[in-house]
């Protein structure tokens, strides 16, 4: 049987292509150095999965930003504000990731959107009146001919053109079926080019698919791909779907002439009972996604084995892969040198993922009279853990008053106003600063041993009075200790509370050079001691204005972890949300007034079909979130904040999460989420943040001063924060803090302007 994979990871063992772009950024390296890093880079990878023996090898997975756009560059979906900026090339490519601040002129980047259900983040492309599609770009075609000269069995890979529609933005009164006939030609270009040039096989991905589709979304797909496969020559088409199943689809895919069809048997089950009951042609590989591509733990070969032999007897012609890209797991376990032998036997990242692939294909051809297989099989004969008895009856006993807090919000609101003493439209970040190369250093030092905690805590304590000092001198209204303490959000929160462990180099991607480091949810999670109490009541003692307490939120700790799949989701989320609460009524019986719990992963894992997101997750996350602040008290205010995500799609389920106040990302969407609040009478105070922190772009004062008006339009002045659209760690010091300048004089000049209105006349 055959071997493959979707994608691999695209930053290297140690992040090598993290500090390359990150060198060429700063000017250190140029173009020519980059792309040699860049090429060095991926051929290493595929010689890896080569070496592993998976037989074919995907190309067209590398970027050095994302992906989508990629692709967007390949079809020549480059608005024209970025065209006049006549940048060369790669420059022009990392301002529609990252925006453009300079000479040439001075442009916001393109939008940011989660992928799927990840924390992968995809930059959204532009469909406008200028908008000419053609196959101009030429990476994807010298990636494949690169490999191929190395010996590497390639399968070139890139986003389908149905998914590419799904996902990107229309402007000008423009649609997706304005384009479907010029999009189909140039994938039709591409698809000869690539038969051109030798392809066996050609990867066109659609996890848009498992969506749910209606008669119109199917049409489009149909007239697409009409188009294309008739250019496909001897080349073979694999249509790869990932995160889902396809129950909408699956009959129309039958009907046309793909050679390949890449199914997610992970997160699409379904997809077993759909083949079952429909067939599968003769005509068509089955690409069986069976090694999970996003969680790290061992698979099981006997129940994968077990399935195999099912699929087996619906088809002779199968190929073995994982569920999805393994770009959503880390490099290796290999580094792993803080999680014990015994433990690290439990788990497998992308190398790894490689090996299990080659010895379940092994296995099914030889049996299970196999080292392989015996020691798989006695790693699930046992436990893995203790279960924490105690805490999961503390659970059970929970009762509906327990996630409801009074009195009702807007009761709480007219108390807190008095209690806090705010201006109109007060201001405030959303909880962390630069981590600059001397925070870094400091955090190095002291978990190497070189200095000890009162001389790391001592730092520290400097950094955030420095800040304090400046969040005064600008007149920011609520305060922030900076969270120099914290080397990732979610990182940190795992590790003072019990049932987690962490990796050494378990780096994941995030959106361009950003990388995190899930934690791995191990068993049942608890709070042991206080987590950010005493760095929150010595941020407090520097200053009389308020300063926020900042947590991570039950959801966003599970989702941006490795969960465990041994119990719900819903499980290990409300153990969470108990730890959680205990810490939150410690900050406020310490005199913390303002706490933050923040939710930025809320809709991260929304299951992607409508049908299934109340049954299958917000009617339990919800409810996670509403159990961390139900027993405080009514002059504590509790904000939260989301990022990258489409909120209007859940925005009563958000509205649900009963915080006072929210803030968002809505910079990059050019606040269009302000309707969606406008519409459904949106409760909750709310911080749309005024400018994208994601972009080393300066905004000037004029510029979030029109922001803010325009917020304005939209909602009434009393329930609005102003505030950036995110945290501020992975920025430079001079940016961020001439941004906050801007941003708190622009606030004050509109705050002048509606005192100015409400003056009485004579």
């Amino acid at each position: 049987m055959t071997t493959t994979i979707i994608g691999y990871p695209r930053i290297g063992e140690k992040r090598e292509l993290k500090f390359a772009t990150q060198k060429y950024w700063k000017h250190q390296i140029t173009a020519d150095e980059l792309n040699t890093a860049g090429q060095e880079l991926r051929q290493h990878h595929w010689q890896t999965i080569q070496a592993a023996g998976i037989d074919q090898v995907p190309t067209g997975d590398f970027s050095f930003f994302d992906t989508t756009l990629d692709t967007a560059v390949l079809l020549n979906l480059i608005p024209a504000r970025f065209k006049k900026l006549a940048l060369a090339p790669l420059d022009e490519y990392f301002a529609l990731a990252r925006g453009y601040q300079g000479v040439a002129g001075d442009e916001k980047a393109l939008s940011m959107k989660k992928w799927f259900n990840t924390n992968y983040h995809y930059i959204v492309p532009e469909f406008d009146n200028d908008t000419e599609i053609r196959a101009q770009g030429t990476k994807l075609f010298e990636e494949f001919q690169e490999a191929k000269s190395l010996g590497i069995n390639a399968r070139p890979s890139l986003i389908g053109p149905y998914t590419l529609l799904r996902l990107s933005r229309f402007l000008d009164g423009r649609t997706p079926d304005d384009f479907l006939p010029s999009l189909a030609a140039a994938y039709a270009e591409i698809v000869t080019r690539l038969h051109g040039l030798g392809a066996d096989w050609i990867q066109l991905d659609e996890p848009a698919l498992v969506y749910d589709q209606d008669a119109h979304d199917l049409d489009r797909f149909t007239q697409l791909y009409d188009t294309i496969l008739t250019a496909k020559g001897t080349s073979r088409i694999l249509l790869q779907t990932y995160f889902g199943d396809v129950r909408d689809s699956y009959k129309l895919i039958k009907t046309l002439p793909f050679d390949g069809l890449g199914l997610d048997f992970v997160e699409g089950p379904e997809n077993a009972a759909i083949i079952e009951q429909n067939g599968v042609p003769e005509s068509l590989t089955l690409f069986a996604g069976i090694v999970n591509g996003k969680n790290i733990w061992r698979t099981n070969y006997q129940q994968s084995l077990a399935f195999l032999a099912n699929l087996n007897r619906l088809t002779d012609h199968v190929v073995l892969s994982t569920s999805s890209s393994l770009l959503h797991v880390p490099y290796t376990v290999r580094h792993e040198h803080h999680i014990s032998e015994d433990e690290k036997k439990y788990l497998a990242f992308a190398e790894e993922k490689l090996t299990e692939l080659v010895e379940i294909d092994h296995i099914q051809a030889n049996g299970t009279d196999t080292l392989a297989y015996k020691e798989n099989t006695a790693l699930f004969a046992v436990p893995r853990y203790a279960e924490n008895k105690t805490l999961n009856a503390k659970i059970a006993a929970l009762t509906p008053a327990d996630y409801q807090r009074t009195p009702e919000r807007a009761t709480r609101l007219a108390i807190q106003a008095k209690e806090l003493n705010l201006p109109v439209l007060p201001t405030t970040t959303i909880g962390s600063f630069p981590q600059t190369a001397a925070v870094r250093r400091n955090r190095a030092k002291f978990r190497r041993g070189e200095i000890d905690e009162a001389d790391y805590t001592a730092f520290n304590e400097e950094e955030t009075k420095r800040w304090l000092k400046f969040q005064e001198e600008i007149g920011l209204d609520v305060l922030v200790h900076g969270e120099f303490e914290r080397n990732d959000m979610v990182e940190y929160f795992g590790e003072q509370l019990a049932g987690f462990r962490f990796t050494d180099n378990g780096w994941v991607q995030s959106y361009g050079t950003r990388g995190v480091k899930p934690p791995i949810i191990w068993g049942d999670v608890a709070r042991t001691h206080p987590i950010t109490v005493d760095t929150t009541v010595f941020a407090q003692s520097q200053t009389d204005k308020w300063v926020k307490g900042m947590l991570t939120g039950p959801v966003t700790i599970l989702n941006w972890s490795f969960p465990r799949e041994d119990v719900p989701n819903k499980l290990s989320t409300e153990q969470i949300a108990l730890a959680l609460q205990g810490e939150v009524l410690d900050l406020e019986k310490h005199g913390i007034k303002i706490i933050q719990i923040d939710e930025p992963a809320l809709r991260e894992n929304l299951p992607l079909r409508q049908s299934d997101w109340y049954r299958k997750y917000l009617d339990w996350a919800v409810p996670a979130f509403r159990l961390v602040a139900s027993k405080v008290q009514p002059t504590t205010q509790i904000h939260t904040h989301m990022c990258y995500s489409e909120f209007g799609d859940i925005i009563q389920a958000i509205d649900d999460l009963d915080a006072d106040v929210i803030s968002f990302e809505a910079s990059r969407a050019d606040f269009t989420l302000l309707d969606v609040l406008k519409k459904v009478n949106f409760q909750t105070h709310v911080g749309p943040g005024v400018y994208d922190i994601h972009s080393p772009r300066i905004p000037s004062e004029s510029e979030i001063v029109d922001i803010i008006h325009h917020i304005l339009e939209k909602l009434p002045a009393e329930n609005i924060w102003i505030n950036p659209d995110c945290g501020l760690k992975t920025r430079e010091e001079p940016e961020t803090k001439q941004a906050l300048i801007n941003m708190v004089a622009a606030a004050k000049q509109v705050r002048e302007e509606l005192a100015h209105e409400n003056q009485p006349t004579l």
